[in-house]
């Protein structure tokens, strides 16, 4: 028999996501979004065994952010407003 112990914790794991995965929920390409990685807009969280890259959940947010910049700013200037908004959001945290 097993106890139920109420007090024990644990903490789910978070959900990583492959590019593949992103393109399903995104309207970028594969393509698009390993060239958002070579560039420095997006980055992954780990790598599998197998080479494969790994986002979590925020890299959402940023796609989301990057396709309103795109609207008037080019992908350099996205990749410095991005970085000063990190540079600003570490510094505050």
């Amino acid at each position: 028999m097993i106890k139920n112990d109420s007090s024990a914790t644990f903490e789910v794991p978070a959900k990583l996501y492959r590019i593949g995965e992103i393109v399903r929920y995104t309207p970028y390409t594969r393509q698009t979004i390993h060239n958002y990685t070579i560039m420095g807009l997006i980055q992954e969280s780990v790598w599998t065994e197998g080479g494969h890259r790994l986002y979590d959940e925020s890299v959402f947010q940023k796609l989301k952010r990057i396709k309103e910049l795109r609207k008037t700013k080019t992908l350099t200037e996205i990749r410095e407003i991005l970085r000063a908004e990190e540079t600003i959001n570490l510094s505050t945290n």
